[in-house]
């Protein structure tokens, strides 16, 4: 469900970044407008990078194999990290030198008219858009605050398209102030800058978004809510005096990978901690489906102990 979810929040990104981009390439073409033509560049960058994340989400799709055991689900966070490259290195870096470029050369904008049709229009394609990606992520994050909601997320899909849609929004407005303040007093020099504007948005998107899908890369841990109630799960079974350690990562956006070490009571023969193993392992992937794989370690607490204090030193 939450994969077919966003796949609909990208496809209708997609469909309205197309569109708007053609008429921004226009409306830059018959105007001359900096700023128009960094929005146009804007909407193209952003359109390839809707279909790498679709690429991504089919790669990660793939069955484990020998060589990758635990399956590619992080292909959609490779493809997210390189999502953020190209917005700072194309959307910005492009920007930032048609913006100089018009501010240190500025040239009056011819027809403007056409400039400001398009730029409505955008807003309501990029409007709808970002409606679907928000709907989506509210629904997404529940009652958690949206940064708290974004920083825990384990789904790069539907915040990127959302950050995406959101500095396009205001990009927009960015380009519609220098269009304005070219046409209304000549100040033409303002079309560059506008372009500036919308370089420094675009890399402070591609900066957060760079960050986040950094820390999904080398591997997050589930959401500190699941491990509370995993911990509970398993205290809550007679059999187990101790739970040692709870080691989660995210493999994927509902694929979880887990490790534990459990203390089970002494008086249990090998063929009971074996048979408590498995319906352990039963149940912990019953009420928690995302944890895909589990790898339970039967320990005792002074032995744990005794290995972290090793490491430590180790180290």
């Amino acid at each position: 469900m939450a994969a077919h979810q966003s796949k609909r929040v990208i496809y209708a990104a997609l469909a309205g970044n197309c569109l708007i981009a053609a008429s921004k390439f226009v409306a830059a073409a018959l105007t001359g407008s900096s700023a128009m033509l960094s929005e146009a560049i804007h909407s193209v960058v952003d359109s390839g990078n809707q279909l790498l994340l679709l690429n991504g989400m089919r790669l990660a799709r793939r069955k484990p194999d020998e060589h990758h055991p635990f399956g590619y689900g992080m292909e959609l966070y490779f493809w997210t990290f390189v999502v953020a490259i190209l917005i700072f290195g194309i959307g910005a870096g492009l920007s930032f030198y048609e913006g100089i470029k018009h501010y240190l050369d500025p040239e009056p904008i011819t027809n403007p008219t056409v400039n400001y049709a398009i730029l409505a229009l955008s807003m309501i394609f990029e409007g709808v858009a970002w409606t679907i990606a928000y709907r989506e992520f509210n629904k997404m994050r529940g009652d958690t605050p949206i940064f708290r909601a974004v920083l825990r997320s384990k789904d790069p899909t539907v915040f990127t398209v959302l950050f995406e849609d959101s500095a396009a929004m205001l990009g927009l407005v960015i380009a519609f102030i220098g269009v304005l303040c070219s046409d209304l007093f000549g100040w033409h020099a303002l079309d560059g800058i506008a372009s500036i504007g919308i370089g420094i948005v675009l890399a402070g998107v591609a900066i957060l978004l760079a960050i986040e899908s950094k820390g999904l890369l080398i591997g997050e841990g589930a959401d500190p809510k699941t491990v509370a109630e995993l911990r509970a799960l398993l205290n809550a079974d007679p059999r187990i005096q101790r739970t040692n350690e709870i080691l989660t990562m995210h493999l994927g956006p509902e694929e979880i990978l887990l490790n534990t070490s459990l203390d089970f009571a002494g008086d249990l023969s090998a063929d009971e901690v074996e048979a408590a193993i498995s319906e352990i392992e039963r149940k912990v992937k019953t009420r928690f489906p995302a944890i895909r794989r589990v790898f339970i370690e039967a320990q005792s607490w002074a032995g744990h102990a005794a290995d972290r204090r090793k490491s430590q030193v180790d180290q």
